[in-house]
């Protein structure tokens, strides 16, 4: 399986960018802004369209090396912080400078390219203006809205739409080997966000942890019952983001201390700690982004379940997100009004706005389920 291969639903996109990256093509430029909802695959999109200008789109092994930053003419920057640094950029742009090594092209990706300030963004700013003739930018981010003008001015924009769940669920089937119906379930629940959609396919412990947040949410009738619920949902992000985090974070204090000369678990000398110190500087930022990312997965999969309500009460007759909590779901409907539903997805989209204002995640989350609760009514159990 080649990384086109891993692409679902984004035909248009992928006749666009392989014809592009055919030698001499006419298609061709030296900047692309690939933008798209979270889950569609816009890194891996930028993943396939490097390997294929490095020439080795057809060979899985090196395509690997590629996604993994392991090819010497591609720089990958996927940040695990909440924002991406001007120094980070600026290295970027010196890579950008040096000739390629044994490609045609030497390719810059930015995964998230919605994380740069306005500062960093004007680092990039001039070499897109006076790029290197064997240089290649492509930059991902949710919409072109979340990238300066002066820089989307400069690229070649290629938008990706949602797969639909028949076509994630056919991706992980073939990919992770699961049965068509539980594919079917996770990718429905993901709302076709295909990295979502394979954790809860393939990890009991992530589809747990939903089901106790909808639960949770589902359950609250009072403002005390509000106020539990919210620390039960930061509790649930905290499990949700160390999962990702954790083995990460000792794999690469390990690999650090190795390549110091020292042993796990070792006394550290006093001349080395420094390194170490800087290490778990980073591991810190990279976790206060994961439980900011697990809070906002909280909050638009909750957007779903409110949504489920929402399409009972004006009896739509659409499929429903969360199947597997109808009872639930139709108990809400019953017990409360269209209008009021309507006023609970208007609070949870200002609590995601609050989120990405860097608010602190539990006074974000109390005053969302504190106006839920003063809306509607107490459901029975």
């Amino acid at each position: 399986m080649t990384l086109w291969d891993e692409l679902v639903g984004q035909g248009h996109a992928i006749s666009l960018m392989k014809d592009a990256a055919r030698p001499g093509s006419q298609a061709m430029t030296h900047a692309w802004l690939i933008t798209g909802p979270p889950g569609s695959g816009r890194s891996t999109l930028a993943h396939a369209f490097a390997a294929e200008l490095v020439g080795v789109g057809s060979d899985p092994v090196r395509c690997a090396q590629v996604v993994a930053g392991a090819h010497p003419d591609v720089s990958i920057l996927a940040t695990d912080r909440v924002t991406i640094t001007i120094d980070e950029v600026r290295a970027l742009v010196s890579f950008s400078y040096f000739s390629p090594s044994t490609a045609n092209y030497r390719v810059v990706v930015i995964e998230d390219a919605d994380r740069m300030t306005e500062r960093t963004s004007n680092v990039l700013l001039k070499a897109l203006e006076e790029p290197p003739p064997q240089t290649v930018w492509v930059l991902c981010a949710p919409s072109p809205a979340d990238v300066l003008p002066t820089i989307r001015s400069r690229m070649r924009s290629i938008t990706l739409h949602v797969p639909t769940v028949s076509e994630v669920a056919a991706l992980i089937v073939a990919r992770e080997g699961v049965d068509e119906e539980s594919a079917l379930v996770a990718a429905r629940e993901a709302q076709s966000h295909i990295g979502m959609a394979t954790r809860l396919a393939t990890d009991e412990d992530s589809r747990r942890r939903r089901d106790d947040y909808v639960a949770a949410v589902l359950g609250i009738g009072s403002v005390s019952q509000a106020m539990a619920a919210a620390a039960t949902l930061l509790d649930l992000a905290k499990k949700d983001a160390d999962a990702l985090v954790t083995k990460q974070d000792s794999d690469e204090r390990d690999a650090l201390l190795k390549s110091l000369g020292l042993q796990p678990g070792g006394a550290i000398p006093p001349a080395l700690r420094s390194h170490v110190k800087a290490l778990e500087e980073d591991q810190k930022r990279r976790a206060t982004r994961s439980l900011r990312d697990a809070v906002d997965r909280i909050l638009v999969d909750l957007m779903s379940v409110v949504r489920d309500v929402l399409m009972l009460q004006v009896g739509a007759g659409v499929e429903l997100v969360n199947q597997r909590h109808l009872p639930a779901i139709d108990d809400r409907a019953a017990n409360t009004t269209s209008s009021l539903t309507l006023s609970a997805l208007d609070a949870l989209n200002q609590a995601r706005a609050r989120m990405s204002h860097n608010s602190p995640p539990l006074l974000v989350l109390e005053s969302l389920l504190i106006q839920i609760s003063g809306r509607v009514p107490a459901v029975s159990s």
